[in-house]
């Protein structure tokens, strides 16, 4: 399955998730038209409005900043065994508290978090099990542990229980200034961590060997990371809840690895991305009912992911296949100029048209495909249409034309690359006659000029190819004494 299948079907999961799930919307109760919903949150005039544009701009900053480290890395499926390691954690601080302080929520956090990354460490020194299956396991055994503390809560009945299920999915509309304040601290952190270690970070991301022998501190590093990581997830978890928000840490990063190619260029973009996801996202929960303001955004940072992966420059999908396309078209074109030429040749250059039937026999295609490549030629202004002529009659008894200047010399230079590259093969890399005539038919199209008056003057000028057929040179194409 490629990669643009598979990203579909994971958004067809988060698309359904999204109306299935029990996230909360963003927008008011009251049943209002979504243009004046969009107005209104457009004003921000509403405190509730403002907290939540601030909050997800911060989560989108936040996690756009260390989950660049988290894609360029490779700890993508550490982020999500960190976000699910967490949620025990929020369960027992808050029967610990027995309300739901953010202090003791954010402690039970980040103890579990410690702990998860502990078993890691520990499962990774006493056993030779793989990375992929040690984080699986911690991951599901902590959510379970988490699940079911959750649902011992609710059996129990604490008075002040009810929201705490939004960390599962989020809630960003019951985001609070306490909130608020955790995700700026968190951001701070994050920002003046890679601040003071960009250049270890850049130099120990892409050579950890070579970083040890000049001193960094890699273990340093990778905790520290780790550390930032789990702060960024705890921070997040009222936006988008435990189980989307290694999305926010995977999905923004890998959106500007697909257009950035320095590390500085990469985080700037990859802060934008997330806070556009958080903003539009938000957005588009308060435009009407039931619309989870979690999982749009994710579903934001998806659809820009899959925009960017279909028409980012040079190696998008869509430009790529334009591309291909488009060269297929080329290549296609010249090997009916190269036909022509070979056909023109069989007569000695006694006669200029060239029929549909010749043609046909020539490229081994049917009459509709060839008398397609003839119209392409013709409309390329490479040919001009031309009749049989038959007891001095004129007949269309067959498509024929006639190839322009423009198109005559065009042939003859492919056929010059083929002979050439030919004589090449057999002259120099000592190739066999017979041996030579499938390589040359790639590289005809392909090989640049400069490179066919380099073979020309290595051969010193030849006239025939290894079968003793005439080579056109540039001074007979354009002199026309073919």
């Amino acid at each position: 399955m490629d990669k643009s299948r598979k990203f579909s079907l994971v958004l067809i999961g988060i698309f359904t998730f999204c109306i299935l799930s029990e996230a909360k919307q963003i927008g008011s109760e009251t049943d209002l038209k979504w243009l004046e919903q969009a107005e209104r949150f457009l004003r921000m005039e509403d405190p509730s409005v403002q907290r939540v544009i601030l909050g997800c701009l911060f989560m989108g900053i936040s996690c756009g900043l260390i989950g660049s480290y988290v894609v360029t890395r490779r700890l993508s499926l550490f982020g999500d065994t960190l976000s699910h390691a967490v949620l025990p954690g929020i369960a027992v601080g808050f029967v610990w508290s027995g309300t739901k302080d953010n202090y003791s929520l954010f402690v039970g956090a980040m103890i579990a978090g410690f702990l998860g990354v502990s078993c890691l460490s520990i499962l990774k020194k006493i056993t030779n099990m793989k990375g992929d299956s040690s984080l699986g396991i911690v991951l599901s055994a902590f959510y379970a542990v988490g699940i079911c503390l959750l649902t011992r809560i609710q059996k129990v009945g604490y008075s002040q229980q009810g929201g705490l299920d939004s960390f599962m999915l989020g809630q960003v509309s019951s985001i609070s200034i306490q909130d608020l304040y955790f995700q700026i601290i968190a951001l701070l952190l994050i920002g003046l961590f890679i601040f003071l270690n960009y250049r270890q970070l850049l130099v120990s991301g892409f050579d950890p060997q070579f970083s040890r022998s000049i001193g960094i501190q890699i273990e340093f590093l990778q905790y520290g990371l780790w550390i930032l990581i789990s702060i960024c997830i705890i921070s997040s978890l009222q936006m988008v809840g435990v189980i989307l928000v290694s999305a926010m840490l995977v999905i923004p990063a890998s959106t500007a690895s697909l257009v950035s190619k320095r590390m500085n260029t990469y985080l700037l973009l990859a802060c934008i991305l997330g806070a556009f996801s958080g903003f539009s996202g938000a957005f588009l929960s308060f435009l009407g009912k039931n619309l989870p303001a979690g999982p749009l955004i994710v579903l934001v940072s998806a659809f820009v992911f899959t925009i960017v992966l279909f028409f980012r420059p040079e190696k998008g999908v869509i430009v790529r296949w334009l591309k291909l396309r488009s060269e297929n078209s080329r290549i296609a074109l010249e090997n009916t100029l190269k036909a022509s030429f070979q056909i023109l040749e069989n007569k000695d250059f006694k006669e200029t048209e060239i029929s549909s039937q010749e043609m046909m026999r020539k490229r081994g295609l049917s009459s509709a495909e060839v008398e397609g490549e003839m119209e392409n030629v013709i409309n390329a202004g490479l040919a001009t249409r031309s009749t049989l002529k038959l007891d001095n009659t004129k007949l269309p008894l067959q498509m024929s034309v006639i190839l322009t200047q423009k198109g005559w010399e065009y042939a003859c230079r492919i056929v010059r690359n083929h002979r050439l590259w030919e004589l090449y093969l057999t002259n120099e890399a000592q190739y066999e006659p017979d041996h030579v005539h499938e390589d040359a038919e790639k590289i005809e199209h392909v090989i640049g000029e400069k490179t066919v008056r380099r073979i020309e003057k290595l051969l010193k000028n030849p006239k025939r190819d290894p079968h003793g057929k005439l080579i056109p040179s540039m001074e007979d194409i354009q002199e026309g004494n073919l």
